[in-house]
């Protein structure tokens, strides 16, 4: 059984509910497993808070998930345009695996939610796309043959599935929105199964 790493950070769980959306999706691909991680919250000196292993949810990643999986899907909350500091903190860490060239060909999603409709989720996907291209990874977005995408009154972007949380981040992900993450995860599922041969 071939895996597909899905990465992420949440803050107020709605990132976290998209990853298990774009789970579910990845699995609706015979012969694929999703591989469910996520990164620690960071300090302003930039040491990690938390034990290496969580009290609850998913393990925190390390380079090898990266490595053995055969794709990615990678998801932060917007936080003025950009990724969070736990992920980016994270990312800005696989140095070693653009030395060694190991992710080069696989390919990558990226997913977000922010607190309002103009919160910066595109510039989010947009900056969460630029450290996997330098790593080498071919980018998957969302293809208008995804009608939801079309239809969508809440998030959904070509670069990637969105969530608009609101402003006490209490929205819930809409019918739109899950749609759309789980046919990102089968999209990146196949993809990353055709690559992988």
């Amino acid at each position: 059984m071939k895996e597909v790493l899905v990465l992420y950070y949440s803050h107020g769980g709605a990132v976290g509910e998209m990853a298990t959306f774009i789970a579910r999706g990845i699995e609706s691909t015979p012969g694929v497993k999703a591989r469910i991680r996520t990164v620690p919250k960071v300090t302003s000196t930039v040491q990690a808070l938390e034990d290496s292993i969580p009290s609850e949810g998913p393990p925190y990643a390390v380079h090898k998930d990266l490595e053995e999986c055969i794709g990615l899907a990678m998801g932060s909350p917007t936080r003025f345009g950009n990724m969070a500091a736990p992920l980016k903190y994270f990312i800005d860490s696989t140095i070693s695996l653009w030395l060694s060239g190991n992710l080069i060909g696989k390919p990558a999603c990226v997913f977000t939610s922010s607190g309002s409709h103009h919160g910066g989720n595109e510039s989010t996907l947009l900056s969460m796309q630029l450290p996997l291209l330098h790593l080498g990874m071919v980018i998957l977005g969302v293809p208008y043959s995804v009608p939801e995408l079309s239809s969508t009154k809440t998030g959904g972007t070509p670069y990637g599935p969105s969530h608009v949380a609101g402003e006490s981040n209490k929205a819930p992900i809409s019918e739109d929105e899950k749609k759309i993450c789980l046919a990102m995860g089968k999209r990146l599922a196949e993809t990353a199964l055709k690559l992988s041969v």
